[in-house]
């Protein structure tokens, strides 16, 4: 938790140098055709959101916190610095999604597909990873030279790729015919000063 007095720097890779595990994923990066898996930033202390919960409010919802929308900005500010060519910004409908797409890259689309399926039926899961990796399929033949963006939910990530991702985790993924494989993480990190 941030304190008073304290100065909060964001970055990806706060402290030390990037390794040349790092640096040749940021390489790879700018040649495009990744898929970036974003978990949401950092929110509000909670599992799920409260009690009456709506869709169409996020005063309803659990949001990103100070530290979440600090971080979503410097996710954004990395892949910029970087020169990392983004396509679609896709994200699910819940507002820690979508703030954290639009603090980090200034747009976004708002795609059901990635909306929690921390509630669905096991069919209504499948339906979404379907719908998903049929997106990640169009996007994988098209050849594309930029990263398709899905920011979502952890439990979607794990259905996706059957991988945790942190709050503000990015993991980067090479898309396979009607499959994800992750090749890579990224990380915002908090650092106090």
């Amino acid at each position: 938790m941030l304190r008073r007095g304290f100065l909060a720097v964001i970055a990806l890779f706060a402290s030390g140098p990037l390794t040349a595990a790092d640096a040749d994923l940021w390489q790879r990066l700018q040649a495009g055709g990744y898929v970036l898996l974003i978990r949401h930033a950092v929110t509000d202390p909670g599992i799920g959101d409260p009690p009456g919960f709506r869709l169409a409010a996020c005063s309803t919802q659990r949001n990103l916190s100070t530290q979440g929308r600090r971080e979503a900005r410097a996710i954004g500010a990395a892949f910029r610095d970087r020169g990392i060519p983004l396509g679609p910004v896709l994200s699910s409908r819940w507002c820690r999604c979508l703030d954290t797409a639009r603090l980090a890259f200034g747009r976004v689309e708002e795609a059901p597909m990635l909306d929690s399926m921390f509630r669905d039926s096991e069919a209504g899961a499948r339906a979404k990873l379907r719908e998903t990796l049929t997106r990640v399929d169009t996007f994988g033949n098209a050849g594309s030279k930029t990263n398709l963006v899905l920011v979502t939910h952890d439990v979607n990530i794990r259905a996706l790729v059957n991988e945790y991702a942190e709050q503000g985790e990015i993991l980067v993924a090479r898309p396979g015919p009607h499959r994800l494989d992750v090749v890579g993480r990224l990380r915002a990190h908090v650092a106090e000063k």
